[in-house]
């Protein structure tokens, strides 16, 4: 009987996936005891390590930057429907629900998981070394989307509150879109060298050379996997959100809080990748990931809640509060700072991390 399981062991990131989407199935829309809450986390946690498994034979299989594309969209796309479906569900909390979910995935990816990234690959290979070109590039999409979608609305007079115009809210959706398609078009085509990882004397590293690349159907067969473990992560982090906040509502913790813990989970896939590709000392790699998902989370989130906005009642507020922007424009002035060089120091991803600890002890304790 023994003999017979060890297939099944081995196969284990084909089978939690679908497990994943089975669970989904019977637990979507239902309160769940306390005791299928534990048996949801468990499988989350499964699809969160399936997910970075699949993502990375994906990648490996087409390539830098392909790869850290791949999981970002995937990433994005489902976080985007959650989004968009809770904003369905009504509430007074849901006008800021898209706000707080793009602002909350900035910070984590624009200083916690690069922070980190760059804190691992520093103290394991003494300096972190990537692509200022196509970091910068990167960098400044990110600031300039975040910037038109979340700072401005608090600044506008067209409608009271921090919220777009109906043609405000249009030209945003639209811009957004151009700047992702242009950015993904200078990362895939025109400029695809500048988002490579490099090695220490600066030369471009176009293939890893420790293994042989996937076969097509395999990749084929990972990036279905992929799907269906994403979907999986973002919609059993629906379905704990009730318990989390129960938990944080007894805490005595700002509603806020929940935002961020889901998009914690949501995330788990691309840091672990992320952290994964920085040991390997492959920095640009883990910043294509962290980059790319936050002008993801923008550039699809934006345009999406636009359209959405035209069939949802309620309010839509995109404006940031002052705290939040002295925050964004300290991650953007560091940031810039940080990619400028070209190489990172474990002091460069510490003042990342205290940044990104800043916007958790400010989420808790406003």
């Amino acid at each position: 009987m023994i003999t017979g399981l060890r297939p099944l062991i081995r196969q284990w990131t084909t089978l939690v996936p679908v497990l994943a989407v089975v669970l989904l199935v019977f637990t979507w829309g239902r309160d769940l005891p306390s005791a299928v809450v534990g048996l949801v986390t468990v499988v989350l946690a499964g699809s969160v390590l399936a997910a970075v498994h699949h993502a990375e034979v994906v990648a490996h299989r087409v390539g830098e930057p392909f790869g850290s594309l791949v999981l970002a969209i995937a990433v994005t796309v489902i976080e985007v429907a959650l989004i968009v479906t809770l904003m369905a569900d009504g509430g007074d909390k849901s006008s800021t629900l898209a706000r707080d979910t793009v602002f909350a995935a900035v910070m984590i990816t624009c200083n916690g998981i690069v922070g980190l990234c760059l804190l691992v690959a520093s103290l394991r290979h003494g300096t972190a070394v990537f692509n200022p070109e196509g970091t910068g590039a990167a960098l400044s999409t990110v600031a300039t989307l975040a910037t038109l979608s979340l700072v401005l609305p608090t600044f506008t007079t067209s409608k009271p509150g921090p919220e777009f115009s109906p043609v405000q809210l249009t030209f945003a959706a639209l811009s957004s879109l151009i700047l992702y398609g242009l950015f993904v078009a200078t990362q895939t085509m025109r400029h695809r060298d500048y988002f490579l990882p490099i090695t220490r004397q600066g030369e471009v590293i176009t293939a890893d050379t420790h293994a042989q690349p996937p076969s097509a159907r395999a990749a084929r067969f990972s990036l279905g996997l992929l799907g269906l473990a994403l979907i999986g992560v973002v919609g059993l982090a629906k379905g704990v959100s009730p318990t989390i906040e129960s938990g944080v509502e007894a805490a005595g913790l700002p509603q806020a809080v929940v935002g961020v813990i889901i998009a914690l989970l949501v995330l788990l896939p691309e840091t672990i990748a992320a952290l994964r590709s920085a040991r390997r000392d492959r920095v640009q790699t883990s910043l294509n990931l962290a980059l790319g998902s936050a002008m993801a989370s923008i550039g699809l989130t934006i345009p999406a809640v636009a359209l959405a906005s035209v069939w949802l009642s309620g309010p839509l507020v995109l404006g940031l509060g002052s705290t939040h922007m002295l925050l964004l424009a300290l991650t953007v002035v560091v940031s810039s700072l940080t990619v400028v060089p070209g190489r990172a120091t474990p002091l460069q991803g510490g003042v990342h991390l205290v940044v990104f600890a800043a916007y958790l002890e400010l989420a808790i304790n406003p």
